[in-house]
């Protein structure tokens, strides 16, 4: 697209600087696939997949595609019950040359990844972590704000954070997460420093995200007052704040006055996986299709950009209507600044 030519998309070799976020087991193959055939960059959450399960999606994704697409690790081991150590080597072994990094450090696997020629993405919260990852050999950082969706590593918001971290690594390309759904967030990031957007909730409205239509529905409806910043789905991954549209667990717990301990429903069975699994109430598990039972009484993660999300579309419809609002967005500013010389 003229005009979207940023340093993001000379590393990545992509045509927008858009990336798709890994928005857990809401990425797909067809999600990912769709958002690469229309230039931008498709991302897969791997953290928790088993090897057999990893190399069967990104088969899928490398015949669904000649577009570009990488992988993202959450290095906290607490996180899964697979090591990111397996993941990389998994991950490599099947071609695999982006790789992005969240909640840990990927300083042990960089010099590993670049033997093979491979990029290495790394989330930050802070200028501070911007400048030891570059350091540590990272190529790209993620400044991702506190108002992002799902789990979150930052107390910034993006507007102050993303300035923050261009300034502390300005050789190397910055991409501005958390609270972007359209061409005129893309547009005021990269007005902050920014070389691209990674944008997560927007793509949870896409026809391909693998997201139960409850879900879904919560996110096309939620506005930007509806979602909750706490820890309180904690069951299987303690202590890591992340963002979820009010429902009815959250509800009951604020009326309880948010205890941490004996939270109410804290047995409760409430939804039960496709395998007949059952789910309980503080789980960290995402509301995919084929659950049943009160799907809506799960964490249904999502940022404060729920209130710009308002449309279902294809992958590659959306990411071309962003590419076009952020160009109309820029130019808006362009003219601006023309009128005023």
């Amino acid at each position: 697209m003229a005009g979207l030519s940023t340093p993001l998309t000379d590393a990545l070799g992509i045509d927008v600087p858009i990336v798709q976020a890994p928005i857990g087991s809401a990425t797909c193959p067809p999600l990912v696939t769709g958002v690469a055939d229309a230039g931008a960059l498709g991302m897969l959450a791997v953290t928790w997949c088993d090897e057999s399960t990893t190399r069967k999606l990104l088969a899928e994704i490398e015949t669904g595609t000649d577009g570009r697409f990488g992988i993202n690790i959450v290095a906290d081991e607490s996180a899964s019950e697979f090591s990111t150590d397996a993941h990389v080597e998994t991950c490599l072994d099947e071609g695999v040359d982006i790789f992005s990094f969240s909640f840990g450090d990927a300083a042990p696997f960089v010099d590993r990844i670049h033997a093979t020629g491979g990029t290495v993405l790394q989330s930050v919260g802070s200028a501070e972590q911007a400048r030891n990852a570059v350091v540590n050999g990272v190529d790209i950082v993620v400044a991702q704000g506190w108002e992002a969706g799902g789990h979150v590593q930052s107390d910034v918001a993006t507007m102050p954070l993303v300035p923050r971290v261009a300034d502390a690594v300005p050789d190397t390309p910055v991409v501005a997460a958390g609270g972007i759904a359209d061409g005129r967030g893309i547009a005021a990031a990269l007005s902050l420093g920014a070389d691209g957007a990674w944008l997560g909730t927007r793509f949870l409205a896409t026809k391909e995200a693998h997201v139960h239509r409850k879900y879904r529905s919560r996110v096309l409806e939620a506005n930007e007052t509806e979602t909750v910043h706490s820890t309180l789905f904690d069951d299987g991954w303690p202590d890591v704040p992340h963002r979820v549209i009010e429902n009815s667990t959250v509800e009951e717990w604020m009326a309880a006055g948010e205890p941490e301990t004996d939270r109410p429903g804290d047995r409760d069975i409430v939804a039960e996986a496709a395998d007949e699994h059952p789910v309980r109430r503080y789980e960290d598990s995402l509301a995919v299709p084929g659950m049943g039972g009160d799907v809506e009484a799960l964490p249904l993660y999502a940022g404060q950009s729920v209130g710009v999300t308002e449309t279902v579309r294809s992958a590659g419809e959306l990411v071309s209507l962003l590419a076009e609002e952020t160009t109309d967005a820029l130019e808006r500013v362009n003219d601006y600044r023309t009128a005023n010389e």
